[in-house]
């Protein structure tokens, strides 16, 4: 057996909690963060079908391989809200084309899992784009995409960004390979608790030409809505969801980061039709004068920029 295909058996394959009274094996469907990658896969896959899909993504289906599928049909409300996932998608894919026709000549994608737009966006030729992420899921993507050709200079680079050591050393050698780099993390904070995303947010700074940075975010009420149904079945396998600044965005202005925009999830869905009718109405209400995640659950995709001078008090 191949390195790839002992690194893909690893990451397919079930763990089994103990037994309970039945004397059968209860089999975690999400075994770890990783895991959390087939699903989004699955959801990428699903809008791939569709006659007016937002986009498409022709490698989805192949990189879930079934297990995403799984996890979304057994988890609860694991299907529910596929609007927001590739609503998500859709926001990403509009913000970082914005940054490449802005003059972005390196993407760092953090915590990359199973993302294809290397290969299935229109992008530059010469753009660099570097993947982040754990050994096993990038040895398995590699195999599952290894007869295909991205459509810039791909680099993949293993790396446990949770070693605050291990990612700086990683951060510090993509330096001199651009002059304007957005930093992509698509799917990751919600897992991390805030004093981490704080130091994650620092790291980034630190680097001259990490200059903007995507991320998606969800807001205390939201939070508490997920930790009750989806969140339940990923606190078992040790990733419960955590950040949801009562800040929103604004919580990244404390580490040098200031905030270009933040499109709203459900609104930009509605758009499109894609959430229930009862959202759809919910979308159409006035924004008021309040950020939008302080006045009811939201989730949203954010642009932020890095400070280019210190801020006043």
């Amino acid at each position: 057996m191949t390195e790839g295909k002992r690194a893909r058996s690893a990451f397919i394959c079930y763990s089994f909690a103990s037994e309970g009274s039945s004397g059968v094996a209860e089999t975690l469907v999400v075994r770890n963060i990783s895991d959390t990658a087939l699903w989004a896969a699955y959801f990428r896959a699903e809008e791939t079908k569709r006659p007016d899909a937002l986009f498409r993504d022709p490698y989805a289906e192949r990189l879930e391989d079934g297990k995403g599928t799984e996890i979304a049909r057994t988890i609860p409300e694991g299907q529910s809200h596929a609007w927001a996932w590739v609503t998500r998608t859709y926001l990403f894919d509009q913000f970082i084309r914005a940054e490449i026709e802005a003059g972005a000549d390196l993407v760092v994608n953090c915590a990359a899992g199973l993302d294809a737009r290397p290969y299935r966006m229109e992008l530059p030729g010469n753009l660099q784009w570097v993947e982040l992420d754990l050994p096993e899921i990038l040895a398995y993507k590699q195999e599952r995409l290894s007869a295909e050709k991205p459509r810039c200079v791909l680099e993949r680079i293993a790396v446990d960004l949770s070693k605050v050591g291990e990612r700086r050393e990683v951060f510090a050698s993509l330096a001199p390979r651009g002059k304007r780099a957005v930093v992509l993390t698509e799917g990751l904070l919600i897992y991390l608790a805030a004093e981490d995303v704080a130091s994650l947010a620092l790291d980034l700074a630190a680097v001259p030409c990490f200059e903007r940075w995507i991320f998606d975010i969800h807001s205390p009420r939201l939070l508490k809505m997920m930790q009750k149904n989806t969140g339940k079945a990923l606190d078992k396998a040790g990733v419960p969801f955590r950040f949801a600044p009562a800040e929103g965005p604004g919580f990244f202005g404390l580490h040098g980061w200031d905030t270009v925009q933040a499109q709203g999830l459900l609104r930009v869905a509605a758009r499109f039709g894609r959430p229930p009718f009862f959202l759809r109405l919910l979308a159409r209400l006035p924004e008021g004068s309040a950020p939008p995640w302080e006045r009811r659950p939201w989730s949203g995709v954010c642009v932020i920029e890095k400070r280019r001078t210190p801020r006043r008090g």
